[in-house]
């Protein structure tokens, strides 16, 4: 489960609580229309807002921000998600539930600490930071 909507966790880091509020926003809301209960609609987003607020609050390092980002979703939501799916055959030898942990801890760290990573980086430039924030757009230092 690579979730590319993962990628804008970090984004945490450069505009603050707008982002928070909006992963976790944006994870029930999708969570909610792929109905797989109540667990997954609410303890996802709880997933997404802890490690959206441990990038915001580890932001001065932004790489270490996001690979620790992507630990409270591939163990929370991991923890959980092994109920409906079967995980992947390669990790066959761990129990179930941890061979899920580890799998999408996994790709967590593929969108958040990659791809999520490159994106704060491109979005850091000063050429990208300066005509948004001439808008008035926020941005933290």
């Amino acid at each position: 489960q690579l979730r590319m909507a993962d990628v804008l966790i970090p984004l945490a880091a450069l505009f603050g609580w707008p982002v928070i509020i909006g992963v976790t926003f944006g994870c029930l809301v999708g969570n909610a229309y792929f109905w797989l209960g109540p667990i997954d609609v609410f303890v996802g987003p709880i997933a997404n807002f802890v490690a959206a607020t441990a990038i915001l609050l580890l932001r001065k390092h932004r790489l270490l921000a996001c690979i620790a980002g992507a630990l409270p979703i591939g163990i929370i939501v991991g923890g959980y998600l092994w109920l409906f799916f079967p995980p992947p055959e390669v990790l066959a030898f761990l129990p179930v539930w941890a061979a899920m942990i580890v799998s999408l801890t996994i790709s967590s760290f593929i969108a958040i600490a990659v791809i999520g990573y490159v994106l704060l980086a491109a979005l850091s430039r000063p050429s990208v930071l300066e005509p948004l924030k001439s808008r008035g757009l926020k941005v933290l230092q």
